[in-house]
Protein backbone atom coordinates (compact mmCIF):
# COMPACT_ATOMS: atom_id res chain seq x y z
CA UNK A 1 0.00 0.00 0.00
CA UNK A 2 0.98 3.49 -0.89
CA UNK A 3 1.43 5.66 2.09
CA UNK A 4 -0.48 8.77 2.20
CA UNK A 5 0.42 12.04 4.80
CA UNK A 6 0.38 10.91 8.51
CA UNK A 7 -3.01 11.27 10.13
CA UNK A 8 -1.85 10.27 13.89
CA UNK A 9 1.35 10.03 15.75
CA UNK A 10 1.73 8.57 18.63
CA UNK A 11 4.66 9.10 20.53
CA UNK A 12 6.51 7.62 23.70
CA UNK A 13 2.84 7.45 25.15
CA UNK A 14 2.65 5.98 28.92
CA UNK A 15 -0.74 6.09 30.72
CA UNK A 16 -0.77 5.24 34.50
CA UNK A 17 -3.85 3.77 36.83
CA UNK A 18 -2.62 5.46 40.15
CA UNK A 19 0.03 3.37 40.98
CA UNK A 20 -0.21 0.78 37.91
CA UNK A 21 1.24 1.49 34.26
CA UNK A 22 -0.93 0.01 31.37
CA UNK A 23 0.74 1.41 28.89
CA UNK A 24 4.39 2.34 28.57
CA UNK A 25 6.51 4.01 25.68
CA UNK A 26 3.99 2.93 22.70
CA UNK A 27 5.22 4.00 19.32
CA UNK A 28 3.39 3.70 16.34
CA UNK A 29 1.45 6.28 13.18
CA UNK A 30 -1.21 6.00 11.12
CA UNK A 31 -1.66 6.65 7.73
CA UNK A 32 -4.28 8.75 5.64
CA UNK A 33 -6.97 5.71 4.30
CA UNK A 34 -4.85 3.07 6.20
CA UNK A 35 -6.51 0.25 8.42
CA UNK A 36 -4.66 -0.72 10.94
CA UNK A 37 -5.55 -3.43 13.27
CA UNK A 38 -4.72 -3.56 16.99
CA UNK A 39 -4.68 -7.17 18.43
CA UNK A 40 -3.35 -9.07 21.75
CA UNK A 41 -4.65 -10.72 24.35
CA UNK A 42 -7.09 -9.15 27.05
CA UNK A 43 -6.16 -6.75 29.77
CA UNK A 44 -3.02 -5.74 27.31
CA UNK A 45 -3.63 -2.14 27.50
CA UNK A 46 -5.55 -2.50 23.38
CA UNK A 47 -8.77 -0.72 24.51
CA UNK A 48 -7.10 1.94 26.92
CA UNK A 49 -4.41 3.11 23.75
CA UNK A 50 -7.68 3.72 21.45
CA UNK A 51 -9.20 5.62 24.44
CA UNK A 52 -5.74 7.87 24.64
CA UNK A 53 -5.99 8.65 20.68
CA UNK A 54 -9.43 10.73 21.09
CA UNK A 55 -8.46 12.04 25.00
CA UNK A 56 -11.48 9.69 26.32
CA UNK A 57 -8.39 9.02 28.41
CA UNK A 58 -5.36 11.31 28.97
CA UNK A 59 -1.86 9.82 28.68
CA UNK A 60 0.69 10.52 31.56
CA UNK A 61 3.05 11.08 29.42
CA UNK A 62 4.32 10.85 26.03
CA UNK A 63 2.69 13.08 22.62
CA UNK A 64 0.00 12.47 20.62
CA UNK A 65 -0.05 14.49 17.00
CA UNK A 66 -3.18 14.98 14.26
CA UNK A 67 -2.30 16.25 12.04
CA UNK A 68 1.00 17.32 13.59
CA UNK A 69 -0.62 19.16 16.10
CA UNK A 70 -0.32 17.65 19.95
CA UNK A 71 -3.57 17.26 21.08
CA UNK A 72 -2.78 16.32 24.59
CA UNK A 73 -1.35 19.72 25.07
CA UNK A 74 -4.70 21.36 23.83
CA UNK A 75 -3.09 22.83 20.72
CA UNK A 76 -6.43 21.85 19.46
CA UNK A 77 -9.77 22.20 21.02
CA UNK A 78 -10.86 18.77 22.19
CA UNK A 79 -14.21 19.42 20.28
CA UNK A 80 -12.90 19.85 16.70
CA UNK A 81 -10.72 16.66 17.83
CA UNK A 82 -13.54 14.91 18.62
CA UNK A 83 -15.00 16.21 15.15
CA UNK A 84 -12.39 14.84 13.76
CA UNK A 85 -11.96 11.28 15.32
CA UNK A 86 -15.45 9.34 15.46
CA UNK A 87 -15.70 6.24 17.79
CA UNK A 88 -17.66 3.47 17.92
CA UNK A 89 -17.74 1.46 21.48
CA UNK A 90 -18.47 -1.85 22.38
CA UNK A 91 -21.45 -1.16 23.99
CA UNK A 92 -23.04 0.61 21.15
CA UNK A 93 -23.73 3.79 23.54
CA UNK A 94 -26.96 4.61 21.39
CA UNK A 95 -29.55 7.27 23.11
CA UNK A 96 -32.27 4.37 23.99
CA UNK A 97 -35.02 7.20 24.10
CA UNK A 98 -34.67 8.12 20.39
CA UNK A 99 -35.20 6.54 17.17
CA UNK A 100 -32.24 5.22 15.38
CA UNK A 101 -33.11 7.73 12.25
CA UNK A 102 -32.75 10.50 15.56
CA UNK A 103 -29.59 8.55 16.95
CA UNK A 104 -27.84 9.37 13.59
CA UNK A 105 -29.50 12.93 13.18
CA UNK A 106 -28.61 14.46 17.01
CA UNK A 107 -25.42 15.51 16.62
CA UNK A 108 -25.44 16.52 12.81
CA UNK A 109 -27.58 19.22 14.22
CA UNK A 110 -26.02 20.28 17.29
CA UNK A 111 -22.08 19.74 16.20
CA UNK A 112 -22.03 20.06 12.57
CA UNK A 113 -24.97 22.62 12.35
CA UNK A 114 -26.81 20.82 9.52
CA UNK A 115 -30.62 21.56 9.22
CA UNK A 116 -32.98 18.63 10.33
CA UNK A 117 -33.89 18.05 6.34
CA UNK A 118 -30.11 17.79 5.81
CA UNK A 119 -28.92 15.51 8.18
CA UNK A 120 -31.85 13.57 7.79
CA UNK A 121 -30.76 13.28 4.39
CA UNK A 122 -27.81 12.19 5.32
CA UNK A 123 -28.75 9.87 8.22
CA UNK A 124 -30.90 7.79 5.63
CA UNK A 125 -28.34 7.17 3.19
CA UNK A 126 -25.94 6.06 5.85
CA UNK A 127 -28.70 3.79 7.13
CA UNK A 128 -29.46 2.57 4.03
CA UNK A 129 -25.64 1.41 3.26
CA UNK A 130 -25.56 -0.13 6.69
CA UNK A 131 -28.81 -2.26 5.94
CA UNK A 132 -30.62 -0.45 8.26
CA UNK A 133 -33.14 1.68 6.54
CA UNK A 134 -36.11 -0.66 7.05
CA UNK A 135 -35.70 0.40 10.70
CA UNK A 136 -35.33 4.22 11.03
CA UNK A 137 -38.42 4.52 12.99
CA UNK A 138 -37.44 1.44 15.85
CA UNK A 139 -36.10 2.56 19.29
CA UNK A 140 -32.89 0.73 20.18
CA UNK A 141 -34.39 -1.58 22.55
CA UNK A 142 -35.95 -2.84 19.56
CA UNK A 143 -33.43 -3.76 17.55
CA UNK A 144 -30.34 -6.43 17.74
CA UNK A 145 -27.31 -6.54 19.20
CA UNK A 146 -25.97 -6.31 16.07
CA UNK A 147 -28.42 -3.91 14.14
CA UNK A 148 -27.62 -1.60 17.30
CA UNK A 149 -23.88 -1.50 16.32
CA UNK A 150 -24.86 -0.84 12.21
CA UNK A 151 -26.73 1.76 13.91
CA UNK A 152 -23.36 3.15 15.75
CA UNK A 153 -21.49 3.04 12.88
CA UNK A 154 -24.00 5.16 10.55
CA UNK A 155 -23.80 7.46 13.54
CA UNK A 156 -19.96 7.80 13.82
CA UNK A 157 -20.41 8.23 9.79
CA UNK A 158 -22.83 11.01 9.58
CA UNK A 159 -20.66 13.36 11.86
CA UNK A 160 -18.01 12.99 8.64
CA UNK A 161 -14.48 11.92 10.75
CA UNK A 162 -11.54 11.80 9.12
CA UNK A 163 -10.56 9.16 11.14
CA UNK A 164 -12.75 5.96 12.77
CA UNK A 165 -11.36 4.36 15.96
CA UNK A 166 -13.99 0.91 16.88
CA UNK A 167 -13.32 -0.49 20.36
CA UNK A 168 -14.13 -4.28 19.68
CA UNK A 169 -17.50 -3.65 17.80
CA UNK A 170 -18.34 -7.40 17.97
CA UNK A 171 -17.13 -8.47 21.53
CA UNK A 172 -20.58 -7.74 22.78
CA UNK A 173 -22.90 -9.89 20.19
CA UNK A 174 -23.82 -13.43 19.12
CA UNK A 175 -21.38 -15.13 17.18
CA UNK A 176 -24.34 -15.15 14.44
CA UNK A 177 -24.71 -11.09 14.87
CA UNK A 178 -20.96 -10.79 14.73
CA UNK A 179 -20.95 -11.78 10.60
CA UNK A 180 -22.81 -8.81 9.50
CA UNK A 181 -20.91 -5.76 11.42
CA UNK A 182 -17.89 -7.02 9.93
CA UNK A 183 -19.23 -7.32 6.56
CA UNK A 184 -20.38 -3.22 7.19
CA UNK A 185 -16.62 -2.56 8.38
CA UNK A 186 -15.10 -4.69 5.81
CA UNK A 187 -16.87 -2.47 2.72
CA UNK A 188 -16.54 0.86 4.58
CA UNK A 189 -12.36 -0.50 4.66
CA UNK A 190 -12.97 -1.03 1.04
CA UNK A 191 -15.02 1.35 -0.53
CA UNK A 192 -15.00 4.98 1.60
CA UNK A 193 -11.07 5.31 1.65
CA UNK A 194 -11.84 6.25 5.46
CA UNK A 195 -8.58 5.75 7.86
CA UNK A 196 -9.98 3.04 10.64
CA UNK A 197 -8.12 2.01 13.74
CA UNK A 198 -9.54 -1.18 15.00
CA UNK A 199 -9.01 -3.24 18.24
CA UNK A 200 -10.25 -6.56 17.59
CA UNK A 201 -9.87 -10.31 19.11
CA UNK A 202 -11.77 -11.04 15.02
CA UNK A 203 -8.25 -12.27 13.68
CA UNK A 204 -9.87 -13.06 10.26
CA UNK A 205 -10.75 -9.74 9.81
CA UNK A 206 -7.25 -8.39 10.80
CA UNK A 207 -5.69 -10.55 8.31
CA UNK A 208 -7.87 -9.86 5.67
CA UNK A 209 -8.85 -6.12 5.99
CA UNK A 210 -6.05 -4.46 7.55
CA UNK A 211 -2.93 -2.86 5.94
CA UNK A 212 -1.06 -3.25 9.46
CA UNK A 213 -1.37 -4.94 12.21
CA UNK A 214 0.07 -3.78 16.15
CA UNK A 215 0.47 -6.77 18.35
CA UNK A 216 0.24 -5.43 22.18
CA UNK A 217 1.56 -7.54 24.99
CA UNK A 218 1.90 -6.15 29.02
CA UNK A 219 1.26 -2.62 27.99
CA UNK A 220 3.71 -2.17 24.62
CA UNK A 221 3.50 -2.94 21.48
CA UNK A 222 5.38 -5.94 21.33
CA UNK A 223 5.63 -6.17 17.01
CA UNK A 224 3.39 -4.14 14.52
CA UNK A 225 4.07 -5.05 10.53
CA UNK A 226 1.51 -6.31 7.57
CA UNK A 227 -0.97 -8.97 8.43
CA UNK A 228 1.54 -11.79 6.22
CA UNK A 229 4.03 -11.13 8.69
CA UNK A 230 2.53 -10.80 11.93
CA UNK A 231 0.38 -13.95 10.56
CA UNK A 232 2.71 -16.10 8.77
CA UNK A 233 6.49 -15.37 9.97
CA UNK A 234 5.66 -13.15 12.97
CA UNK A 235 9.50 -12.21 14.17
CA UNK A 236 8.46 -11.77 18.08
CA UNK A 237 8.39 -15.30 20.16
CA UNK A 238 5.36 -14.04 22.03
CA UNK A 239 3.71 -12.35 18.83
CA UNK A 240 3.87 -16.06 17.33
CA UNK A 241 2.75 -17.91 20.74
CA UNK A 242 -0.24 -15.48 20.79
CA UNK A 243 -1.22 -16.26 16.88
CA UNK A 244 -0.57 -20.00 17.45
CA UNK A 245 -2.76 -19.98 20.60
CA UNK A 246 -5.74 -18.86 18.29
CA UNK A 247 -4.85 -20.35 14.98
Amino acid sequence: MERGNKVIEVKNIRKDFGKRTVLKDINFDVYEKEVVSIIGSSGSGKSTLLRCINLLERPTEGEILFHGKDIISGSMPLVKLREKVGMVFQQFNLFNNLSVLDNCVIGQMKVLKKSREEAEKTAKELLAKVGMERFIHAKPAQISGGQKQRVAIARALAMEPEVLLFDEPTSALDPELVRGVLDVMRDLAKNSGMTMIVVTHEMGFAKDVADRVVFMEGGVVAEQGTPDVIFNNPQNSRTAEFIGAIA
